[in-house]
Protein backbone atom coordinates (compact mmCIF):
# COMPACT_ATOMS: atom_id res chain seq x y z
CA UNK A 1 0.00 0.00 0.00
CA UNK A 2 1.25 3.16 -1.10
CA UNK A 3 1.83 5.70 1.88
CA UNK A 4 2.45 9.57 1.99
CA UNK A 5 5.36 10.95 3.47
CA UNK A 6 4.56 13.89 5.83
CA UNK A 7 6.83 17.31 6.27
CA UNK A 8 6.90 17.08 10.06
CA UNK A 9 7.42 20.80 10.62
CA UNK A 10 5.77 22.32 13.76
CA UNK A 11 5.58 21.44 17.54
CA UNK A 12 2.74 18.95 17.96
CA UNK A 13 2.62 18.14 14.37
CA UNK A 14 1.06 14.30 14.01
CA UNK A 15 3.28 12.11 12.25
CA UNK A 16 0.04 9.90 10.80
CA UNK A 17 -3.11 12.21 10.38
CA UNK A 18 -5.07 10.15 8.49
CA UNK A 19 -5.02 7.74 12.04
CA UNK A 20 -6.21 10.65 14.01
CA UNK A 21 -8.96 11.17 11.84
CA UNK A 22 -9.85 6.89 12.29
CA UNK A 23 -9.78 7.75 15.98
CA UNK A 24 -12.71 10.09 15.62
CA UNK A 25 -14.50 7.48 13.73
CA UNK A 26 -13.74 4.74 16.19
CA UNK A 27 -14.91 7.01 18.84
CA UNK A 28 -18.26 8.11 17.08
CA UNK A 29 -19.32 4.72 16.25
CA UNK A 30 -18.27 3.68 20.50
CA UNK A 31 -20.47 6.39 21.76
CA UNK A 32 -22.98 5.49 19.53
CA UNK A 33 -23.07 1.55 20.40
CA UNK A 34 -23.34 2.77 23.94
CA UNK A 35 -26.11 5.23 23.53
CA UNK A 36 -28.26 2.09 22.11
CA UNK A 37 -27.51 -0.21 24.38
CA UNK A 38 -28.54 2.36 27.38
CA UNK A 39 -31.76 3.47 25.50
CA UNK A 40 -33.05 -0.26 25.60
CA UNK A 41 -32.09 -0.85 28.96
CA UNK A 42 -32.91 2.67 30.87
CA UNK A 43 -35.79 4.99 30.16
CA UNK A 44 -33.66 8.34 31.06
CA UNK A 45 -29.91 8.86 30.28
CA UNK A 46 -27.88 11.12 29.23
CA UNK A 47 -26.10 9.64 26.58
CA UNK A 48 -26.23 11.58 23.04
CA UNK A 49 -23.62 9.29 21.11
CA UNK A 50 -20.93 12.66 20.93
CA UNK A 51 -18.17 11.22 22.28
CA UNK A 52 -17.22 14.47 23.62
CA UNK A 53 -20.05 15.39 25.77
CA UNK A 54 -20.32 11.58 26.73
CA UNK A 55 -17.12 11.99 28.26
CA UNK A 56 -18.09 14.29 30.98
CA UNK A 57 -21.73 15.12 30.96
CA UNK A 58 -23.17 12.49 32.75
CA UNK A 59 -21.44 12.95 35.53
CA UNK A 60 -23.76 14.38 38.19
CA UNK A 61 -20.71 15.93 40.11
CA UNK A 62 -19.57 17.60 36.61
CA UNK A 63 -19.13 20.79 38.39
CA UNK A 64 -16.91 19.92 41.60
CA UNK A 65 -14.57 17.85 38.67
CA UNK A 66 -14.48 20.49 36.15
CA UNK A 67 -10.86 19.42 34.90
CA UNK A 68 -12.09 15.90 33.55
CA UNK A 69 -12.96 18.17 30.90
CA UNK A 70 -9.13 17.87 29.63
CA UNK A 71 -10.02 14.17 28.89
CA UNK A 72 -12.77 14.62 26.50
CA UNK A 73 -10.62 16.44 23.43
CA UNK A 74 -10.71 14.54 20.33
CA UNK A 75 -8.69 14.57 17.23
CA UNK A 76 -5.86 17.01 16.56
CA UNK A 77 -6.28 19.11 19.57
CA UNK A 78 -6.21 15.79 21.80
CA UNK A 79 -3.98 16.48 24.57
CA UNK A 80 -4.67 19.51 25.07
CA UNK A 81 -4.12 20.68 29.03
CA UNK A 82 -5.56 23.88 29.13
CA UNK A 83 -5.14 24.73 32.64
CA UNK A 84 -5.36 20.74 34.24
CA UNK A 85 -3.28 20.25 37.25
CA UNK A 86 -3.53 24.16 38.38
CA UNK A 87 -5.71 25.86 40.58
CA UNK A 88 -9.31 27.15 40.33
CA UNK A 89 -8.87 30.74 39.60
CA UNK A 90 -12.74 32.74 39.66
CA UNK A 91 -13.80 35.87 37.89
CA UNK A 92 -15.75 37.63 40.32
CA UNK A 93 -15.46 41.26 38.33
CA UNK A 94 -16.54 41.48 34.49
CA UNK A 95 -14.86 44.83 34.05
CA UNK A 96 -11.78 45.27 31.72
CA UNK A 97 -10.46 48.72 32.61
CA UNK A 98 -6.63 48.54 32.09
CA UNK A 99 -5.22 46.17 29.69
CA UNK A 100 -1.79 46.98 30.77
CA UNK A 101 -2.40 46.42 34.21
CA UNK A 102 -5.18 44.26 35.12
CA UNK A 103 -7.23 44.02 38.05
CA UNK A 104 -7.29 40.65 40.38
CA UNK A 105 -10.42 39.24 39.79
CA UNK A 106 -10.90 40.11 36.29
CA UNK A 107 -10.35 37.56 33.34
CA UNK A 108 -7.65 39.34 31.89
CA UNK A 109 -5.92 39.09 35.29
CA UNK A 110 -6.50 35.09 34.85
CA UNK A 111 -5.52 34.65 31.50
CA UNK A 112 -2.12 36.22 31.41
CA UNK A 113 -0.63 34.32 34.46
CA UNK A 114 2.17 31.94 33.99
CA UNK A 115 1.07 29.19 35.67
CA UNK A 116 -1.60 26.60 34.83
CA UNK A 117 -5.20 28.01 35.99
CA UNK A 118 -8.51 26.52 35.27
CA UNK A 119 -11.01 30.12 35.02
CA UNK A 120 -14.55 29.98 35.69
CA UNK A 121 -16.97 32.53 36.84
CA UNK A 122 -18.86 33.14 39.52
CA UNK A 123 -21.88 34.72 37.87
CA UNK A 124 -23.78 35.90 34.54
CA UNK A 125 -21.59 38.50 32.89
CA UNK A 126 -20.52 40.16 29.96
CA UNK A 127 -17.08 41.22 29.62
CA UNK A 128 -16.52 43.79 27.50
CA UNK A 129 -13.25 44.15 26.32
CA UNK A 130 -11.09 47.20 25.53
CA UNK A 131 -8.66 45.80 23.53
CA UNK A 132 -6.91 41.89 22.96
CA UNK A 133 -7.18 39.44 25.74
CA UNK A 134 -3.98 38.00 24.93
CA UNK A 135 -3.42 34.70 26.76
CA UNK A 136 -0.55 32.78 28.28
CA UNK A 137 -0.17 29.21 27.83
CA UNK A 138 -1.76 26.60 30.11
CA UNK A 139 -4.83 28.63 30.64
CA UNK A 140 -8.50 26.91 30.93
CA UNK A 141 -11.78 28.92 30.03
CA UNK A 142 -14.51 27.00 31.26
CA UNK A 143 -18.12 28.70 31.21
CA UNK A 144 -20.26 26.12 32.44
CA UNK A 145 -22.93 26.78 34.66
CA UNK A 146 -22.78 30.94 33.90
CA UNK A 147 -23.50 32.93 31.07
CA UNK A 148 -21.25 34.44 29.52
CA UNK A 149 -20.42 36.53 27.08
CA UNK A 150 -17.07 37.91 25.43
CA UNK A 151 -17.35 41.23 23.13
CA UNK A 152 -15.71 44.33 22.06
CA UNK A 153 -12.39 45.27 21.12
CA UNK A 154 -9.90 42.49 19.94
CA UNK A 155 -11.50 39.48 21.75
CA UNK A 156 -9.39 36.69 22.21
CA UNK A 157 -6.18 36.30 20.70
CA UNK A 158 -3.53 33.19 21.23
CA UNK A 159 -0.46 33.78 20.37
CA UNK A 160 2.52 31.83 20.03
CA UNK A 161 1.01 29.72 23.14
CA UNK A 162 0.01 26.07 23.46
CA UNK A 163 -2.59 24.22 25.69
CA UNK A 164 -5.43 26.48 25.29
CA UNK A 165 -9.21 25.15 26.08
CA UNK A 166 -12.16 27.77 25.69
CA UNK A 167 -15.35 26.11 26.51
CA UNK A 168 -18.67 27.25 26.95
CA UNK A 169 -18.75 30.94 26.13
CA UNK A 170 -20.64 33.40 23.44
CA UNK A 171 -17.62 35.52 21.45
CA UNK A 172 -19.64 38.12 19.13
CA UNK A 173 -19.09 41.74 18.08
CA UNK A 174 -15.58 41.63 18.48
CA UNK A 175 -13.65 44.98 16.92
CA UNK A 176 -10.81 45.65 15.42
CA UNK A 177 -8.53 47.36 18.68
CA UNK A 178 -4.41 48.37 19.39
CA UNK A 179 -1.69 50.68 19.41
CA UNK A 180 -1.34 50.17 23.12
CA UNK A 181 0.32 48.44 25.66
CA UNK A 182 -0.95 45.61 26.35
CA UNK A 183 -0.10 42.91 29.54
CA UNK A 184 0.90 39.47 28.45
CA UNK A 185 2.33 37.93 31.11
CA UNK A 186 2.58 39.41 34.84
CA UNK A 187 6.10 41.10 34.03
CA UNK A 188 5.54 41.50 30.22
CA UNK A 189 3.92 44.32 28.79
CA UNK A 190 4.43 45.29 25.20
CA UNK A 191 3.06 47.66 22.57
CA UNK A 192 0.60 46.04 20.14
CA UNK A 193 -0.98 47.54 16.77
CA UNK A 194 -4.50 46.88 15.09
CA UNK A 195 -5.83 43.89 15.54
CA UNK A 196 -7.96 42.42 12.75
CA UNK A 197 -11.45 42.21 14.92
CA UNK A 198 -11.36 38.14 14.81
CA UNK A 199 -13.23 36.50 17.97
CA UNK A 200 -10.62 34.30 18.29
CA UNK A 201 -7.13 34.56 16.53
CA UNK A 202 -5.45 31.34 16.44
CA UNK A 203 -1.16 32.92 16.02
CA UNK A 204 1.61 30.36 16.21
CA UNK A 205 -0.11 28.54 18.59
CA UNK A 206 -0.41 24.68 19.49
CA UNK A 207 -2.50 22.04 21.15
CA UNK A 208 -5.63 24.28 21.39
CA UNK A 209 -9.34 23.18 22.07
CA UNK A 210 -12.61 25.53 21.32
CA UNK A 211 -15.42 23.48 22.08
CA UNK A 212 -19.38 24.53 22.98
CA UNK A 213 -18.85 27.97 22.02
CA UNK A 214 -20.89 30.48 19.87
CA UNK A 215 -19.55 32.63 18.12
CA UNK A 216 -20.72 35.60 15.55
CA UNK A 217 -21.17 39.25 14.72
CA UNK A 218 -17.18 39.86 14.56
CA UNK A 219 -15.51 42.11 12.29
CA UNK A 220 -13.05 39.61 10.32
CA UNK A 221 -13.01 36.16 11.10
CA UNK A 222 -15.21 34.49 13.77
CA UNK A 223 -11.91 31.85 14.20
CA UNK A 224 -8.79 32.59 12.78
CA UNK A 225 -5.69 29.79 12.45
CA UNK A 226 -2.34 31.37 11.01
CA UNK A 227 1.45 31.12 10.92
CA UNK A 228 2.30 27.99 11.77
CA UNK A 229 -0.36 27.26 13.84
CA UNK A 230 -1.40 23.44 14.50
CA UNK A 231 -2.92 20.24 16.41
CA UNK A 232 -6.41 22.07 17.29
CA UNK A 233 -9.61 21.09 17.51
CA UNK A 234 -12.98 22.97 16.64
CA UNK A 235 -16.10 20.69 17.99
CA UNK A 236 -19.61 21.74 19.35
CA UNK A 237 -19.64 25.57 18.13
CA UNK A 238 -22.48 27.47 16.48
CA UNK A 239 -21.27 29.79 14.24
CA UNK A 240 -24.24 32.09 13.01
CA UNK A 241 -23.98 35.44 11.03
CA UNK A 242 -21.11 36.24 9.60
CA UNK A 243 -19.38 36.70 6.30
CA UNK A 244 -16.08 34.88 6.50
CA UNK A 245 -16.28 32.42 9.62
CA UNK A 246 -12.96 30.31 9.58
CA UNK A 247 -9.58 31.14 8.14
CA UNK A 248 -6.89 28.00 8.05
CA UNK A 249 -3.59 29.40 7.00
CA UNK A 250 -1.57 32.39 6.51
CA UNK A 251 -0.62 32.87 2.58
CA UNK A 252 -0.56 30.90 -0.18
CA UNK A 253 3.65 31.21 0.51
CA UNK A 254 3.66 30.48 4.20
CA UNK A 255 5.64 26.77 3.91
CA UNK A 256 5.24 26.44 7.94
CA UNK A 257 1.40 25.92 7.51
CA UNK A 258 1.93 22.61 5.55
CA UNK A 259 2.08 21.62 8.87
CA UNK A 260 -1.10 22.60 9.90
CA UNK A 261 -3.10 20.31 10.94
CA UNK A 262 -7.46 20.77 11.69
CA UNK A 263 -10.33 18.82 13.67
CA UNK A 264 -13.61 20.51 12.86
CA UNK A 265 -16.34 18.31 14.59
CA UNK A 266 -20.09 18.50 15.83
CA UNK A 267 -19.91 22.06 15.05
CA UNK A 268 -23.26 23.79 13.49
CA UNK A 269 -22.81 26.68 11.04
CA UNK A 270 -26.04 27.99 10.87
CA UNK A 271 -28.20 31.09 10.37
CA UNK A 272 -26.55 34.01 8.28
CA UNK A 273 -23.31 32.82 7.05
CA UNK A 274 -21.88 33.34 3.75
CA UNK A 275 -18.29 31.71 2.59
CA UNK A 276 -14.87 30.16 4.79
CA UNK A 277 -16.45 27.28 6.89
CA UNK A 278 -13.26 27.00 6.39
CA UNK A 279 -10.85 28.36 4.00
CA UNK A 280 -7.55 26.31 4.06
CA UNK A 281 -4.22 27.21 2.66
CA UNK A 282 -1.88 24.17 3.13
CA UNK A 283 -2.30 21.55 5.73
CA UNK A 284 -4.41 18.76 6.94
CA UNK A 285 -7.95 19.66 7.46
CA UNK A 286 -10.64 16.89 8.57
CA UNK A 287 -14.17 17.86 8.69
CA UNK A 288 -16.50 15.44 10.08
CA UNK A 289 -20.00 15.20 11.76
CA UNK A 290 -21.32 19.02 10.64
CA UNK A 291 -23.79 20.39 10.10
CA UNK A 292 -24.02 22.90 7.00
CA UNK A 293 -27.34 24.37 7.29
CA UNK A 294 -26.60 26.61 4.23
CA UNK A 295 -24.44 29.13 2.73
CA UNK A 296 -24.20 32.24 0.38
CA UNK A 297 -21.24 31.91 -1.67
CA UNK A 298 -19.55 28.32 -0.75
CA UNK A 299 -19.02 26.37 2.62
CA UNK A 300 -15.24 24.76 2.19
CA UNK A 301 -12.68 26.68 -0.08
CA UNK A 302 -9.16 26.64 -0.27
CA UNK A 303 -5.49 27.16 -2.10
CA UNK A 304 -2.24 26.26 -1.89
CA UNK A 305 -3.18 22.71 -1.94
CA UNK A 306 -4.26 22.04 1.19
CA UNK A 307 -5.82 18.31 2.38
CA UNK A 308 -9.27 18.33 2.91
CA UNK A 309 -11.07 14.85 4.03
CA UNK A 310 -14.56 15.65 4.80
CA UNK A 311 -16.50 12.80 6.53
CA UNK A 312 -20.52 11.86 7.64
CA UNK A 313 -21.35 16.07 7.33
CA UNK A 314 -25.20 17.01 6.08
CA UNK A 315 -24.43 19.69 3.90
CA UNK A 316 -27.77 22.01 2.99
CA UNK A 317 -27.48 23.66 0.21
CA UNK A 318 -29.01 27.34 -0.41
CA UNK A 319 -31.53 28.11 -2.96
CA UNK A 320 -29.49 30.04 -4.87
CA UNK A 321 -28.96 27.63 -8.24
CA UNK A 322 -25.66 29.22 -8.28
CA UNK A 323 -24.51 28.38 -4.69
CA UNK A 324 -24.74 24.47 -4.35
CA UNK A 325 -21.31 23.36 -4.61
CA UNK A 326 -20.25 22.64 -1.18
CA UNK A 327 -16.40 23.74 -2.59
CA UNK A 328 -14.26 26.35 -3.87
CA UNK A 329 -10.90 26.32 -5.26
CA UNK A 330 -9.66 30.02 -4.56
CA UNK A 331 -8.15 31.44 -7.48
CA UNK A 332 -6.72 28.57 -8.79
CA UNK A 333 -6.90 26.53 -12.37
CA UNK A 334 -8.43 23.64 -12.57
CA UNK A 335 -5.65 21.97 -13.87
CA UNK A 336 -3.64 23.08 -10.80
CA UNK A 337 -6.31 21.65 -8.14
CA UNK A 338 -6.92 18.18 -10.13
CA UNK A 339 -4.73 17.06 -7.91
CA UNK A 340 -5.30 17.79 -4.63
CA UNK A 341 -6.60 15.42 -1.91
CA UNK A 342 -9.82 16.42 -1.07
CA UNK A 343 -12.40 13.73 -0.55
CA UNK A 344 -15.78 13.70 0.39
CA UNK A 345 -16.98 9.90 2.16
CA UNK A 346 -20.28 9.50 3.71
CA UNK A 347 -21.59 12.84 3.49
CA UNK A 348 -25.50 13.55 3.33
CA UNK A 349 -25.82 16.33 0.04
CA UNK A 350 -29.56 18.24 0.47
CA UNK A 351 -31.15 20.65 -1.31
CA UNK A 352 -28.92 19.81 -4.63
CA UNK A 353 -25.66 20.29 -2.65
CA UNK A 354 -22.64 18.86 -3.98
CA UNK A 355 -19.21 18.23 -3.14
CA UNK A 356 -16.26 18.44 -5.81
CA UNK A 357 -13.65 15.82 -4.80
CA UNK A 358 -10.14 15.61 -6.32
CA UNK A 359 -6.71 13.85 -6.63
CA UNK A 360 -4.96 10.90 -4.42
CA UNK A 361 -7.83 11.82 -1.64
CA UNK A 362 -9.70 9.14 -3.92
CA UNK A 363 -8.02 6.10 -3.12
CA UNK A 364 -4.28 5.60 -1.40
CA UNK A 365 -4.90 9.16 1.05
CA UNK A 366 -7.81 8.24 2.62
CA UNK A 367 -7.25 4.11 3.10
CA UNK A 368 -7.24 4.19 6.89
CA UNK A 369 -9.58 6.73 7.34
CA UNK A 370 -12.14 5.56 5.00
CA UNK A 371 -15.46 5.79 6.19
CA UNK A 372 -17.59 7.44 8.54
CA UNK A 373 -20.46 4.75 8.88
CA UNK A 374 -23.77 6.10 7.23
CA UNK A 375 -25.96 5.32 10.48
CA UNK A 376 -23.16 8.35 12.17
CA UNK A 377 -24.70 10.77 8.75
CA UNK A 378 -27.92 10.04 9.45
CA UNK A 379 -27.41 10.95 13.21
CA UNK A 380 -26.32 14.61 12.42
CA UNK A 381 -29.50 16.03 14.33
CA UNK A 382 -27.96 13.99 17.42
CA UNK A 383 -24.51 14.95 17.56
CA UNK A 384 -24.82 18.42 16.75
CA UNK A 385 -27.89 19.17 18.51
CA UNK A 386 -26.00 20.90 21.61
CA UNK A 387 -23.83 22.65 19.32
CA UNK A 388 -22.73 26.11 20.93
CA UNK A 389 -22.99 27.29 24.22
CA UNK A 390 -25.16 24.59 26.57
CA UNK A 391 -28.85 26.15 26.55
CA UNK A 392 -28.75 28.23 23.66
CA UNK A 393 -31.33 27.27 20.91
CA UNK A 394 -30.75 25.64 17.21
CA UNK A 395 -31.60 27.59 14.47
CA UNK A 396 -34.34 24.74 13.91
CA UNK A 397 -35.11 23.41 17.01
CA UNK A 398 -35.71 26.10 19.54
CA UNK A 399 -34.38 24.55 22.19
CA UNK A 400 -32.91 21.74 23.51
CA UNK A 401 -33.05 19.45 27.07
CA UNK A 402 -29.36 20.42 28.71
CA UNK A 403 -28.89 18.29 31.72
CA UNK A 404 -27.31 20.46 33.88
CA UNK A 405 -27.71 23.72 32.39
CA UNK A 406 -30.60 26.14 31.51
CA UNK A 407 -27.96 29.13 29.64
CA UNK A 408 -28.19 30.96 32.98
CA UNK A 409 -25.68 30.78 35.34
CA UNK A 410 -25.32 29.33 38.99
CA UNK A 411 -24.18 32.46 41.38
CA UNK A 412 -21.10 31.68 43.86
CA UNK A 413 -22.18 35.72 45.20
CA UNK A 414 -25.16 38.10 45.33
CA UNK A 415 -24.46 40.30 42.58
CA UNK A 416 -25.84 39.77 39.16
CA UNK A 417 -24.71 39.84 35.59
CA UNK A 418 -21.73 41.96 34.08
CA UNK A 419 -23.58 44.24 31.99
CA UNK A 420 -21.34 47.54 31.91
CA UNK A 421 -18.77 45.93 33.02
CA UNK A 422 -19.80 45.50 36.64
CA UNK A 423 -20.00 42.41 37.95
CA UNK A 424 -18.95 41.40 41.60
CA UNK A 425 -15.66 43.65 42.40
CA UNK A 426 -14.04 42.67 45.71
CA UNK A 427 -10.81 43.06 45.08
CA UNK A 428 -9.32 41.35 48.25
CA UNK A 429 -11.05 37.96 47.82
CA UNK A 430 -9.22 34.49 47.44
CA UNK A 431 -9.09 33.98 43.27
CA UNK A 432 -7.01 31.12 43.54
CA UNK A 433 -7.87 28.09 44.62
CA UNK A 434 -11.61 28.10 45.39
CA UNK A 435 -13.54 25.57 43.91
CA UNK A 436 -16.63 26.83 42.28
CA UNK A 437 -19.45 24.86 42.60
CA UNK A 438 -19.73 24.05 46.12
CA UNK A 439 -22.98 26.44 46.31
CA UNK A 440 -24.46 25.36 42.91
CA UNK A 441 -26.95 22.21 43.57
CA UNK A 442 -26.37 19.08 41.30
CA UNK A 443 -27.35 19.15 37.94
CA UNK A 444 -31.24 17.85 37.95
CA UNK A 445 -31.91 14.48 36.03
CA UNK A 446 -32.31 14.92 32.39
CA UNK A 447 -35.76 15.85 30.89
CA UNK A 448 -37.02 12.17 29.42
CA UNK A 449 -37.08 12.87 25.93
CA UNK A 450 -37.69 10.00 22.85
CA UNK A 451 -34.49 8.92 22.47
CA UNK A 452 -33.59 7.38 18.66
CA UNK A 453 -31.27 4.52 17.30
CA UNK A 454 -31.32 5.34 13.57
CA UNK A 455 -31.66 1.53 12.30
CA UNK A 456 -30.23 1.59 7.93
CA UNK A 457 -31.05 -0.95 5.41
CA UNK A 458 -29.30 -0.91 2.48
CA UNK A 459 -29.56 -2.66 -0.58
CA UNK A 460 -26.55 -3.34 -3.00
CA UNK A 461 -28.08 -1.32 -6.06
CA UNK A 462 -25.98 1.54 -7.69
CA UNK A 463 -29.15 4.27 -5.85
CA UNK A 464 -29.61 2.55 -2.76
CA UNK A 465 -32.78 3.63 -0.41
CA UNK A 466 -31.59 4.26 2.85
CA UNK A 467 -34.53 4.37 5.10
CA UNK A 468 -33.54 5.55 8.95
CA UNK A 469 -36.20 5.29 10.87
CA UNK A 470 -37.67 4.49 14.48
CA UNK A 471 -41.30 5.16 16.01
CA UNK A 472 -41.48 8.64 13.70
CA UNK A 473 -39.79 8.66 10.59
CA UNK A 474 -36.18 10.62 10.90
CA UNK A 475 -35.88 11.04 7.28
CA UNK A 476 -35.19 9.32 3.68
CA UNK A 477 -32.42 8.89 1.81
CA UNK A 478 -30.88 7.82 -1.80
CA UNK A 479 -26.70 6.62 -1.61
CA UNK A 480 -24.58 7.48 -4.87
CA UNK A 481 -21.44 5.73 -4.36
CA UNK A 482 -19.76 7.07 -0.97
CA UNK A 483 -22.09 10.11 -0.53
CA UNK A 484 -25.91 9.83 0.95
CA UNK A 485 -28.61 12.37 -0.59
CA UNK A 486 -31.65 13.40 1.48
CA UNK A 487 -34.87 13.08 -0.03
CA UNK A 488 -37.46 16.02 1.11
CA UNK A 489 -40.67 14.32 1.81
CA UNK A 490 -44.14 16.46 2.54
CA UNK A 491 -44.85 17.03 6.41
CA UNK A 492 -47.67 14.61 6.51
CA UNK A 493 -44.98 11.54 5.00
CA UNK A 494 -43.27 11.87 7.90
CA UNK A 495 -46.00 11.31 10.44
CA UNK A 496 -46.15 7.54 9.42
CA UNK A 497 -43.48 4.76 10.21
CA UNK A 498 -41.78 2.95 7.56
CA UNK A 499 -42.28 -0.75 7.53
Amino acid sequence: METTAFNLTLPHQHPDPEAVAEDIKRRVNASLSIRHLLSIQEKDQCQTGNPIDDCWRCDPDWANNRQRLADCAIGFGQGSLGGRGGQIYVVTDSSDHDAANPKPGTLRYGVIQDVPLWIVFSTDMVIKLKHELIFNSYKTIDGRGANVHITGYGCITLQYVSHIIIHNIHVHHCKPSGNTDIAASPTHVGWRGRSDGDGISIFGAQKIWIDHCSLSYCTDGLIDAIMGSTGITISNNHFTHHDEVMLLGHDDKYALDTGMQVTIAFNHFGQGLVQRMPRCRRGYIHVVNNDFTAWEMYAIGGSANPTINSQGNRYTAPPDNNAKEVTKRVDTNEGDWAGWNWRTDGDIMVNGAFFVPSGAGLSAQYSKASSVEPKSAGLIQQLTMNAGVFGDPRDDSGGISNPGFNGGGTSATTTTGGGQGSGASGSDGDYFGMIFGSSAPPPPPPTSTSLIFLQAKVSRQTRTPIQFYDGNLEGIFWQEGTNIHEIQLPEIMLKHRLT
